[in-house]
């Protein structure tokens, strides 16, 4: 049976019972693809492209993926983090890496797949942000173009039914919680960046429709 691995971050990766009910779209892509594929999820919180490859997580992938896989990555939210040497990648940096992930698939005759990072909620005067994960999105596509690899546009899906539920219905996809209503956050919470579990059951949906168009 072939199997999807998953490279990415906090958005897609599985989450410890102290983190609940953050939820990563990975854990739930399964429920939405074709029943001939398996998913191992290798996202991570906090990883960018670059602390991805330096901690080891691409040698995991690298000892394990083999011909008829696929290798879905997704980056961008951690590699914006200019603050964090250890994470912040630039144009160049983040693209290099990119194809360095697109080379260890290949080679095992396995199929990459380029996944741009879902958005941010971030609203400003009642307006979505355009530019929520940055510029990354589109430094995703161009190597997808360059390298001919497979692109799904997750940032423009979630961009567009972000903004077709609105500022106050969209906080129900992301961690938004009153005091009190769950034991792990106790105070509240106002996260705009990850997911509910309905949220990522929504966003693994969206893109297993992509998906299942090309496995």
């Amino acid at each position: 049976m072939p199997t999807l691995f998953i490279a990415g971050d906090s958005t897609a990766a599985k989450k410890a019972e102290n983190k609940r009910p953050e939820s990563g779209w990975g854990e739930y892509l399964e429920d939405y693809i074709s029943p001939h594929f398996k998913v191992k999820n290798y996202a991570e919180n906090g990883r960018s492209t670059k602390s991805f490859i330096d901690l080891g997580c691409m040698n995991k992938i690298d000892m394990e993926i083999k011909t008829d896989d696929y290798l879905i990555i997704q980056f961008g939210h951690n590699d914006e983090k200019i603050e964090d040497p250890s994470r912040y990648t630039t144009k160049t940096m983040y693209q290099d890496n990119l194809e360095r992930m697109i080379i260890v698939a290949r080679k095992h005759g396995a199929t990459p797949v380029l996944i741009s990072s879902i958005t941010r909620r971030k609203f400003k005067s009642g307006v979505l942000d355009k530019d929520a994960v940055a510029h990354y999105p589109l430094y995703m596509k161009e190597v997808s173009k360059r390298l001919n690899v497979a692109f799904i546009d997750a940032y423009q899906m979630t961009q567009d039914i972000i903004n077709k539920l609105g500022e106050t219905n969209s906080k129900k996809v992301y961690l938004h919680l009153k005091e009190n209503e769950h034991v792990n956050f106790p105070n509240g919470l106002n996260d705009d960046t990850h997911l509910s579990p309905y949220g990522a059951k929504l966003f693994a949906s969206l893109i297993a429709l992509e998906l299942n168009k090309i496995i």
